[in-house]
């Protein structure tokens, strides 16, 4: 845009030479400097405070399907890349291990409480002793117990989606056998119930930048399209600042001026729905400073719109 401004100046500037409407004098010759140096000062320094602008980035969370239970695997009814609710069967572990330890548990405890109602007739009677009858309870109750944990291991045979999203990447098999490892994930689940979408803003032109402020971006996926949004939050950490517990002493290291991550709301809902993640673009943020320039920077944004039909990078 700077270069913009400057070409129009040189333009006009000539033209009036041209016309012989101003002396080509060294004044006039040496004015596109000072044309420039206004700009600057005038223009685009307050505009990088007053309507700071950069890249974005949508992002989602993605949740690493690791099952409870091992076993053999016998159906995999999901596809890759397809829709998904919460609840829907990613995949299915051989359950006949865990059947059959719920149904010997079962019978177990079916047995137990016949006893302990025996024993507690028998002590009714005072025929019985009260150790036995407190023997059987706890009997029950531990069978119980270790009943409820064999159900819960048979119904987690069924590996289910953990919210909205789609399945990515898949090369989970019938016949193969996972394991219940944190380290051995067999698929990437993304969720799909919320757009992360995130700008990066340099600090020398973070300073008046807070939630709620109006935002403007457009996308590469969108050529030419401007989106409207707000400011939901700056994030107040970056890695670079990150404090971690460690048995060694300080490291000095190099200090950069990393860029502040701020995290954006598009309004259009169904669109932030739509967007997938990796999609990147730009944005720029009005705040209530430089008001001014406000209109220099929507046209720099609709500009790089444009470009972007053209621009891959």
């Amino acid at each position: 845009m700077m270069v913009f401004l400057l070409l129009v100046y040189l333009g006009v500037l000539l033209l009036l030479m041209h016309l012989e409407i101003v002396p080509s004098n060294l004044f006039w010759k040496a004015s596109p400097l000072v044309w420039l140096l206004i700009l600057n000062i005038a223009l685009f320094i307050p505009m990088g405070w007053g309507a700071p602008s950069g890249p974005v980035l949508v992002a989602r969370h993605s949740v690493q399907i690791v099952p409870d239970v091992a076993g053999e695997v016998v159906e995999v009814p999901v596809q890759a890349n397809r829709p998904l609710k919460a609840g829907d069967v990613l995949f299915r572990i051989d359950e006949t291990p865990f059947k059959a330890q719920v149904d010997a548990l079962t019978a177990q405890l079916k047995f137990a409480e016949l006893r302990r109602e025996q024993m507690g007739q028998l002590q009714a009677h005072d025929a019985g002793r009260l150790f036995d009858v407190q023997q059987r309870e706890s009997e029950v109750a531990q069978l119980k117990a270790q009943l409820s944990g064999a159900q819960w291991n048979l119904d987690k045979t069924v590996v289910r989606a953990p919210a909205d999203g789609f399945v990515t990447n898949i090369a989970l098999r019938k016949g193969a056998r996972v394991a219940n490892l944190p380290l051995s994930p067999v698929m990437a689940f993304i969720d799909t119930s919320e757009t992360i979408i995130g700008t990066e803003i340099a600090q020398i032109d973070a300073r008046y930048i807070e939630p709620g402020q109006k935002v403007e971006l457009t996308f590469k996926l969108h050529p030419g399209r401007i989106f409207t949004g707000q400011v939901d939050t700056v994030l107040q950490a970056v890695s670079t600042g990150q404090l971690k517990p460690s048995g060694f002493a300080v490291a000095p290291s190099e200090v950069k001026s990393a860029p502040f991550v701020v995290r954006l709301k598009i309004d259009d809902d169904d669109l932030a729905k739509r967007l997938p993640a990796g999609a990147t673009g730009e944005a720029a943020i009005f705040t209530d400073h430089a008001q001014a320039t406000h209109v220099i920077r929507r046209v720099m944004l609709r500009m790089t719109a444009i470009l972007n039909y053209v621009n891959p990078f």
